[in-house]
């Protein structure tokens, strides 16, 4: 056995705790998981099964922690894992997968497989097994500042920029500030009207914000790839940031895994609570929209529907705070089926989207949407994450489906109630 293998199936066994253990024992081979996943409802082959990917786990799991296991060890009959088998099991853990969490609401004995699947990840990491693409970026953002390299010089330009387009002062390190406002490398190279976007809307509530070099990119690509050395290092640069800049919270880009990472797993991964709040973007809207703070003129005309993504509405519970705005600036929204908490992957996060390997089953996988799209032919597709708002950008253009696709933050700030700002026509 080589010692890259053990310290892969070392790192399994450490992630094989009560849960997983009684999650194992739990599962009744029913298959339900596999109608909730996209993977699986486009290709109908059985290896894109949900709880079929946690396989490798639960292996180690029998063969070294239930009694039958160490029996049949005992008398040669157990079965090794090897590193083909890690291999293999790529195209079910990375390729095919991208946590968005349905197959867990569906389970009807409440297994998390979405959990373990983030702990099977763990095993192939530190087995040396994992996307290429990934494990770049993963040391592009361990050694830098992004998945993308250093996206500093971007950033200034981007918030110079946004600053002579509002006529907003935007600061770097102001202390004191009540929000210190991060983003995704998506955005930053992609999307940085979103910049502007904020400028005006808190320019108008009156919060007060900063950016800063030390710690703007939100994206976490060590729970992506499964690292929680990683996922660690980049939450932390965040939380050291925050707290050496005395704001009273962290606002969290639209961007699902981002918003996962730091909100949730964040304060597990450093060891301790935050001294500030971590709010998405859209919360922090629509809380704006509570307090009176965020009125709007007008409306979009054109017929629009809503993408949620799993990390911020079935993994991060925002749901209703989207709707809330859409309410104000929209004429004719229109929700999908399976619209909320139920909704279908976009079929890129998770790291699919970066992995070319995966091409062709995400391809595969977005025929979901597709049809999601098709029956409600919307003008325009609103989402709330900026790997989505590519994804999907991507997957209709390959699929010849001409349909503009919009952040919630920037679709808020085209309407926003503000004299001193020049709105084009109505659509």
């Amino acid at each position: 056995m080589t010692a890259t293998l053990e310290r892969g199936l070392n790192a399994l066994r450490e992630q094989i705790d009560a849960p997983v253990a009684a999650f194992f024992s739990s599962c009744v081979s029913c298959g339900i998981c596999a109608e909730a996943c996209i993977f699986y409802r486009e290709t109908h082959d059985p290896k894109f099964t949900p709880i079929r990917k946690l396989d490798l786990m639960r292996r180690l799991w029998r063969n070294e922690y239930t009694l039958f296991g160490r029996l049949a060890n005992m008398v040669g009959l157990g079965r090794r894992i090897t590193d083909d088998d890690l291999s293999a099991w790529e195209e079910l853990v990375y390729d095919s997968c991208t946590m968005c969490g349905r197959c867990t609401m569906a389970c009807p004995v409440g297994n998390d497989i979405t959990m373990m699947i983030r702990k099977m990840r763990e095993g192939m990491s530190a087995a040396g097994h994992g996307p290429v693409e990934l494990i770049g970026a993963a040391q592009r953002h361990s050694d830098g500042s992004s998945p993308m390299g250093d996206l500093r010089k971007a950033l200034r330009a981007r918030v110079k920029h946004a600053s002579q387009e509002t006529g907003i002062d935007i600061e770097f390190d102001k202390q004191g500030a009540d929000y210190l406002a991060i983003f995704s490398a998506q955005e930053i190279a992609e999307f940085p009207d979103v910049i502007a976007a904020m400028a005006r809307i808190f320019k108008k509530a009156g919060v007060t914000w900063t950016v800063s070099e030390d710690a703007y990119e939100a994206t976490n690509v060590g729970v992506q790839i499964g690292n929680r050395d990683i996922a660690r290092l980049l939450v932390g640069r965040i939380v050291d940031t925050a707290e050496k800049l005395g704001v009273k919270g962290v606002i969290s880009p639209e961007c699902g895994h981002a918003y996962q990472a730091l909100r949730w797993e964040g304060p597990n991964l450093i060891g301790r609570p935050y001294t500030f709040e971590v709010v998405h973007i859209i919360e922090l809207l629509d809380r704006l929209r509570a307090q009176g703070k965020l009125k709007t003129t007008g409306k979009d005309t054109t017929r629009l529907t809503f993408h949620d993504p799993c990390q911020i509405n079935r993994r991060g519970g925002i749901d209703r705070e989207p709707r809330n705005l859409l309410n104000m600036v929209a004429d004719d929204f229109i929700e999908t089926d399976d619209a909320g908490t139920m909704n279908w992957c976009c079929s890129g996060g998770g790291g699919v989207g970066p992995n070319e390997r995966a091409n062709a089953v995400q391809s595969k996988a977005f025929n979901m949407k597709k049809r999601q799209f098709e029956k409600v032919a919307p003008d325009k597709i609103v989402t709330m994450c900026a790997f989505c708002h590519h994804t999907l950008e991507a997957q209709l253009d390959d699929n010849n489906m001409d349909i503009e696709v919009q952040g919630l933050t920037e679709l808020m700030a085209e309407y926003l109630d503000d004299e001193t700002w020049e709105r084009g026509p109505e659509r």
